[in-house]
């Protein structure tokens, strides 16, 4: 190692035990005696009660700022990695800092608005209703009567981001040059991502337009109701929307006294949920219970309140179909079909034993079916979905990552509204309306129409294409001769390279079913 490298490792193991990660590693785990003695000694070094060890881990990260409080967050949800004691103390963090002095969020909206915020507002109320790392949120009242909500970017909160984000990215490039584990995990790609997510949770106008586009899904729904966005006060730094008065989710005392039916809130939790990923390719994608609340106005038919748009999440519209595919295998229990699409997709090797494979997933999955939520741990459940995958040379990849944090917050939520919500029953219905729109005769016609246009435009070109070997078309024949095998296995290194590395979300996806709520 270069003397770099070894400067490194040192700020990495100062920052571990800082962090008070030691006291999380199992010494026995470790593969040499060297690296045993090591820790134990560290240990005993830098001791501290097992009862205060959570406390002083969380308390470390939160001082750290708000990137190591959102990358702590993430790393919440990645029971595949870390020991269970890491993963339940950083899903205590709490991210919660002094709010900035009434005068300077004053000076700040006027600033950013571009005019003496008086001309905008009769009001703005000094006493924030949050105050976070990343932003503080104030409510206001416009000169028509409006009530609203600021949501307030911290002044320098960006610069203090960047550069505590080029210090991980070195971090993790150090590491992957070092560690093959690392490079399995994609280190570096996750902190791209992270980085990515942080600058999103900046932008007040991505934010704003993410909050109008599911407004707009759910305009006609009483599932979901999304405040409204005044996109003329809003800025990049700057957003102001409509001021709404629910329950918070994770208030259940305050639902319980409201009469509130949470077994229609729970069965409405699930239809939410596929509704945004299966019919509006659009879903909120944080969704933990400081961004979620409840309309009690109508106890017997309660709805939710989205707030905090600045993550959302979308995919491909085959990636789509190939998801909900693999659920309804996964509710028939039909494993052998969900083996047969990951060989044709790719995101297992050809060489894979699809026998044993079949054997594994169906191990992992049995036991979940007809049991309620009470019985059934996610966590513990994804956990060993990725280690199956592992064990398939099934690499996990970065978009996992958001994914994961997103359905282990709604197992939150399932567990506290109706810990007795069948979702197979819950879920199944829409699944197979889902499949009856997108994947029976009526949707197959209408996709031809859609595509006639096209295939007029390119059939005189067929011989050619043909000839060519480059028709990008599926042919399924009860007897295939020699030219159209050829042409099919060029067809699935196709789609190999065009498709997104999901097929690790297939198995986390379908863990969700049992999950959400």
């Amino acid at each position: 190692m270069t003397l770099a490298q070894w400067i490194a490792l040192a700020k990495l193991a100062r920052y571990a035990l800082k962090l008070g990660l030691h006291h999380f590693v199992d010494v026995n785990e470790l593969p040499n005696s060297f690296g045993k003695h090591l820790l134990s000694l560290t240990q005993k070094l830098f001791a501290a009660p097992a009862d205060d060890q959570a406390k002083k881990l969380c308390a470390t990260v939160e001082s750290l700022g708000p990137v190591y409080i959102k990358l702590g967050q993430l790393l919440s949800t990645r029971h595949d990695l870390l020991p269970k004691a890491i993963v339940e103390a950083l899903a205590k963090l709490q991210d919660q800092v002094e709010p900035i002095e009434a005068f300077l969020v004053t000076e700040a909206v006027s600033e950013r608005l571009g005019q003496p915020y008086q001309q905008v507002f009769r009001t703005i109320e000094s006493q924030p209703l949050a105050s976070a790392s990343i932003a503080q949120v104030h409510a206001a009242t416009l000169h028509n009567g409006s009530e609203v909500v600021i949501k307030l970017v911290r002044p320098g909160i960006a610069e203090h981001i960047n550069a505590d984000m080029d210090n991980l990215d070195a971090l993790a490039a150090f590491l992957c040059r070092n560690s093959a584990i690392a490079r399995r995990l994609h280190l570096v790609r996750v902190m791209h991502d992270h980085r990515d997510v942080l600058n999103r949770e900046l932008d007040m106008f991505a934010e704003g337009r993410n909050q109008i586009q599911l407004r707009r899904n759910f305009a006609d729904s009483d599932l979901l109701y999304v405040p409204r966005v005044y996109s003329e006060h809003t800025r990049r730094n700057l957003l102001v929307m409509e001021r709404v008065y629910g329950i918070p989710i994770g208030d259940i005392e305050t639902l319980r006294a409201a009469n509130i039916d949470f077994e229609v809130l729970a069965h409405k939790g699930v239809e939410t949920f596929f509704t945004q990923v299966f019919d509006h390719n659009f879903f909120h994608a944080d969704m933990h219970p400081g961004n979620i609340q409840v309309d009690i106005t109508d106890p017997a038919n309660p709805s939710y309140i989205a707030l905090d748009c600045a993550i959302v999440g979308s995919l491909e519209r085959q990636d789509i179909d190939y998801l909900a595919q693999n659920i309804l295998a996964f509710f028939r229990r039909d494993y052998r079909t969900v083996v047969d699409l990951h060989l044709r997709s790719g995101w297992i090797p050809a060489t894979t034993d699809a026998d044993a494979f079949e054997q594994v997933i169906a191990q992992v999955c049995d036991p979940i079916f007809n049991k309620p939520l009470s019985e059934i741990s996610f966590a513990d459940f994804m956990t060993q979905l990725l280690r199956t995958a592992a064990d398939f040379d099934m690499e996990i990849q970065p978009q996992l990552v958001l994914l994961q944090k997103t359905l282990l917050y709604v197992e939150g939520l399932g567990r506290q509204l109706y810990p007795q919500l069948d979702l197979w029953n819950t879920a199944m219905p829409f699944m197979q309306r889902w499949a009856t729109r997108n994947l029976g005769p009526i949707a197959i016609f209408t996709q031809l129409l859609e595509q006639a246009p096209m295939l007029a435009e390119n059939l005189y070109r067929l011989p050619e294409l043909l000839r060519q070997d480059t028709l990008p078309l599926r042919i399924e024949l009860a007897e295939q001769n020699k030219a159209l095998e050829n042409l099919q296995q060029h067809m699935t290194r196709l789609r190999r390279n065009q498709r997104l590395s999901i097929g690790a979300i297939i198995l986390i996806t379908a863990a969700a079913v049992m999950a959400l709520t």
